[in-house]
């Protein structure tokens, strides 16, 4: 057993900064790179894609990323956890493959994680009469089975293990969650139980502080920002877990931001919801329990985590067409340019409404006065500018594609003192919405294939 591993966060969402795991991999010793991609609407994207080209379907930045830098992961011996392979992993395997032998690599192992997309099962689970309710309102999924576009289990970190067991370089998977890929480098190297909460509990906090990258690091911090240094070379987490659990937050030296008890414990809150329960699949981790110790120099210590026994079901993410929206914006300047916005708003809505178009929602945003804090807002004397941002939301597709038709009119029809028109005439595109269920894990077939050159 080795006395402890380092486990970097390459990538915190897809489209996150492409050079973070070259620097990563390149500016000192780590042992795995972990690369999380998916979010919730980021399955369903990966499905139209899939669906346009049975090669596509998965993030295919990461496959170049890699190729860039797999001579050094190679010849480093680091191994590396990605779930970059959305709804196609195999595609995914396939094309590292490929960048591999044009790399010159000889000998490569990836580890191909499926099962988590349930999507071609949802007809006979549905008749095998699994609710499939949504988590918050209780529809069942069956209402809304032909606007489907994805539905993917959150597996955990057991799959990932056997994959690395089988010596796995790389492992690519579907939706696992965030915190396992973190979690399953520790699981492995140090034996862990699979019914040793604290210890699942540690490896779900550590992989809780990778999974947003540099968000640990300094960046989207709200405490003293201006105080970090060099926020343009921002450092990524590092993970540094030993086999009793505890474990350290780092970054490759040299590197910008900070690593402080403050950059970890707002990390720590993001998207937790009770902190006494944080669910996964492998386990339940108890925040209220963790322990910070900043030792400085861009080193917080993380301990006494305590956890709890996995729940007997797994959380899916569904995702369905829900209608079409639009958006449109015209820029007013002063004087009185909210006063102006507002006109323009008022005049659009009323044409809208001659025209005998009905929507299930307009919304107005005044960027620049009440846009981020709504009514809560509060200016004191007038802004020299403000955004009119409109959007309407209709399944009425003829509805939406008009309403694009009548911002442009506002410039010579309206209020004066347009300054621009944004993004040109606004076009209807699909509203994706979010279906949270659960399903029992003894339904779940997971699979590990090891594909190599």
């Amino acid at each position: 057993m080795k006395p402890f591993i380092r486990i970097a966060s390459g990538q915190g969402f897809w489209g996150d900064l492409l050079t973070a795991p070259i620097v990563q991999v390149r500016r000192g010793p780590i042992d795995y790179l972990v690369m999380d991609y998916l979010a919730e609407v980021t399955m369903s994207i990966l499905q139209k894609q899939k669906l346009r080209n049975p090669q596509w379907g998965y993030a295919r930045d990461f496959v170049e990323t890699i190729g860039e830098i797999l001579p050094d992961i190679v010849a480093k011996k680091i191994r590396v956890v990605t779930n970059a392979g959305g709804v196609n992993p195999h595609a995914a395997a396939q094309a590292l493959l490929e960048v591999a032998r044009k790399r010159g690599i000889e000998q490569l192992r990836i580890g191909v994680v499926t099962g988590d997309d349930i999507l071609p099962r949802i007809d006979d689970l549905i008749a095998a009469g699994y609710p499939l309710r949504h988590m918050e309102t209780g529809i069942p999924l069956a209402s809304i089975r032909d606007q489907l576009l994805s539905a993917n289990v959150y597996l955990g970190a057991r799959a990932v293990v056997e994959a690395l067991e089988r010596g796995a370089d790389i492992v690519v998977t579907g939706r696992v969650t965030d915190t396992g890929l973190t979690l399953a480098p520790m699981v492995y190297e140090f034996g862990w139980a699979w019914d040793d909460w604290n210890k699942l509990a540690s490896g779900v906090v550590a992989g809780h502080i990778n999974e947003c990258g540099a968000q640990s690091t300094g960046g989207n911090f709200l405490g003293n920002w201006q105080q970090l240094p060099n926020l343009a070379e921002i450092g990524f987490p590092i993970i540094e877990a030993y086999p009793d659990g505890t474990f350290i937050v780092t970054k490759h030296e040299g590197t910008g931001g900070a690593v402080t008890r403050e950059t970890v414990a707002e990390q720590l809150l993001y998207e937790i919801g009770d902190p006494q329960m944080y669910i996964t699949p492998d386990c339940i981790a108890d925040f209220t329990t963790i322990q910070l110790h900043d030792k400085g120099n861009d080193s917080v210590a993380v301990f006494g985590i305590e956890g709890r026994p996995a729940t007997d079901t797994y959380k899916v993410s569904a995702s369905y067409a829900d209608g079409y929206v639009a958006f449109g914006a015209l820029t007013y300047s002063a004087p009185n340019a909210l006063e102006r916005a507002r006109a323009a708003d008022e005049i659009l809505r009323r044409r809208l409404e001659l025209l005998g178009l009905q929507y299930d929602e307009i919304r107005t945003e005044f960027i620049g006065y009440n846009a981020c804090h709504g009514p809560l807002a509060r200016i004191h004397g007038e802004p020299p500018e403000v955004m009119l941002r409109i959007g309407v939301r209709s399944h009425d597709y003829v509805a939406v594609e008009r309403f694009g038709k009548e911002v442009a009119p506002l410039i010579l029809t309206g209020p004066p003192g347009v300054t621009g028109f944004s993004g040109g005439r606004p076009k209807p595109s699909e509203v994706v919405a979010y279906f949270p269920t659960l399903i029992p894990k003894d339904v779940v077939s997971v699979e590990v294939n090891i594909v190599s050159l």
